[in-house]
């Protein structure tokens, strides 16, 4: 310590070394990249992953169960494929945290940190955390290519405001996720932002961004606005992207076979699922796949999990129509093709919502949010196979055994990608702040 203490003589200061210390990997990597499958509204962990058919009328689901390859995880009946894929995955059913409402709990999944209130209005704010991909950009970013390191796609997710927790915050705008606001399964879908007009040339482009920087210099922008820097970081990685063919291809789902995308399913999120496999195959390390746009819960065709039942609507036909059909195609293909490309044992994938739903149906014949038990199934990067921990009482309305909270999942996370999830980031006022203040799920690592 005294000669660590000495050193700053040379340049070096004692929190400067402990930084350097603590970002230091802790482990080598089980995980490569991440799939993030974020089920935005909160779906029913008692209708998919912890089905109670033991339980009173009035809690238990509708529907039946549904054996597994994996002896141990029986799950909705409507789900026959995904049935035939539990023997590669990890279900946790213990997930608790106190947050009702979708904004609270939704940056709570995001970015793995408590916010500061349960409020349905909860906006963002430069005060709160970074999302997962932004940590990951700032303390293990891609080396030695143009890659990006984190990317998003393809809604901005709000309830009222803009939820929190899908951008980089006080981490600054180079570390934000490359998001793409644009729909996979589009006959059109390209990326303008990586193309350039037929007219302009990458010499000229660079040309005239040279004498862009020769008026911000001069106007001192650059010097006076941490916003600007930021900016301008973000710019020239897009620059970066422009002139290599490896990003443009990775982003290129004609690239895939028909009967391949027809697999995916020729819809949004299964194209988006299509196009996260092809982000780690090209060595994208953090991958947010929103299912919606909204909370959903009024249509049959899209939206999200939140199915109250308000409005004359009912919770069962809608999933029964759409949320579970959908997620029968899209999980299970996307952990086949992983494993038949050799990839799933360093690719991590994690399905999951900001909550469940309250195991005792209600008035409409649905379910209301739930956030003191629910569910996340884990699969690869490191993640045991044919696996259940914890479980939920005899209703599944509270935690058993092994409760596991947020900050558990996002510390299990970082431990899988190699950065230690005591590393601590710094916000806007130079203070430092734990990335995790949770413990891995030591029990579920291979």
């Amino acid at each position: 310590m005294l000669r660590a203490g000495g050193m700053g003589m040379l340049g070096l200061s004692l929190p400067r070394i402990l930084q350097g210390a603590q970002l230091a990997p802790i482990s080598r990597p089980r995980a490569k990249s991440v799939i993030f499958l974020f089920q935005f509204g909160g779906p029913s962990h008692i209708d998919i992953l912890d089905m109670k058919p033991d339980a009173p009328k009035e809690y238990r689901s509708p529907h039946g169960m549904r054996r597994t390859t994996c002896q141990d995880i029986e799950i909705n009946e409507r789900l026959p494929d995904l049935a035939q894929v539990m023997d590669k995955v990890t279900v946790v059913r213990s997930l608790h945290h106190k947050m009702n409402n979708h904004n609270s709990a939704s940056y709570y999944a995001l970015t793995g940190h408590s916010p500061p209130s349960d409020d349905q209005r909860l906006r963002d704010s430069i005060d709160l955390y970074p999302a997962y991909g932004s940590v990951v950009d700032h303390l293990a970013p891609n080396q030695g290519t143009t890659m990006p390191t984190s990317v998003s796609y393809p809604h901005v997710i709000a309830d009222g405001s803009r939820t929190p927790g899908q951008h980089a915050s006080f981490l600054g705008k180079k570390h934000d996720p490359l998001f793409i606001p644009r729909d996979p399964s589009a006959s059109d879908f390209s990326l303008p932002e990586l193309s350039l007009p037929e007219e302009l040339s990458l010499d000229r482009l660079q040309h005239r961004r040279g004498l862009q920087q020769i008026i911000d210099r001069q106007s001192k922008l650059m010097e006076h606005s941490a916003e600007a820097q930021g900016l301008d970081a973000y710019y020239q990685r897009a620059m970066a992207m422009l002139s290599t063919d490896g990003v443009r291809n990775a982003f290129d789902l004609t690239r895939e076979t028909a009967s391949t995308r027809e697999r995916y399913g020729q819809h949004t999120y299964g194209q988006g699922c299509l196009l996260a496999r092809r982000l780690a195959e090209s060595g994208v390390k953090f991958t947010t796949v929103y299912f919606s746009r909204s909370i959903g819960g009024q249509s049959k065709t899209d939206g999200g999990w939140d199915t109250h039942g308000f409005n004359d609507t009912r919770m069962f036909p809608i999933i029964e129509d759409y949320h579970l059909p959908i997620t029968d195609q899209t999980l299970p293909t996307l952990l086949r093709d992983l494993e038949q490309r050799g990839m799933l044992d360093e690719t991590l994938v994690v399905w999951m919502g900001e909550f469940g739903r309250t195991p005792k149906i209600n008035g409409n014949a649905s379910r209301d949010h739930w956030p003191h038990c629910y569910s996340a199934l884990l699969a690869g990067g490191g993640v045991k196979r044919g696996y259940v921990y914890g479980s939920s009482d005899e209703k599944g309305m509270h935690p058993a055994d092994d409760p596991v909270t947020p900050e558990d999942l996002a510390a299990t996370i970082y431990y899988l990608l190699g950065i230690d999830p005591a590393a601590h980031i710094y916000d806007t006022q130079n203070r430092p702040l734990p990335i995790s203040s949770g413990n891995p799920i030591w029990d579920i690592i291979a």
